[in-house]
């Protein structure tokens, strides 16, 4: 699969298939979704930064099936929601650009308040 369009509809199929869709409201695939963003963060939850950047095969394929797992519940979200994913990112990323500037916010990690 290369793009969301045909993993939005492999999800649906895949979610019809199971008589799932009926537990697919976004109250729920919210739930479901911030529970998979925890789970993201597990393998790196006592590495250092170095460490974190050097995970092992094992590691790096724990984070592999989290972050599967995210894109899937963010992409039938969306869908339930009738969201462009894509969209909605560049739309961010403008609005972004916007509220900080590079040549005011570059090599900072602290909160731009213009």
């Amino acid at each position: 699969m290369n793009d969301l369009e045909s993993l939005r509809d492999a999800l649906r199929q895949f979610a019809a298939d199971r008589d799932w869709d009926q537990f697919h409201s976004p109250k729920n695939l919210v739930a479901a979704l911030s529970v998979e963003a925890a789970e993201l963060q597990e393998p790196f939850q006592w590495l250092t930064e170095e460490q974190s950047r050097h995970l092992s095969a094992a590691q790096l394929e724990a984070v592999r099936e989290e972050i599967a797992d995210v894109l899937i519940y963010l992409v039938r979200l969306a869908d339930k929601l009738d969201i462009d994913p894509l969209a909605a990112a560049a739309g961010k990323l403008v609005i972004n650009a916007r509220k900080y500037p590079a040549d005011k916010v570059r090599g900072s990690a602290d909160k731009y308040v213009p």
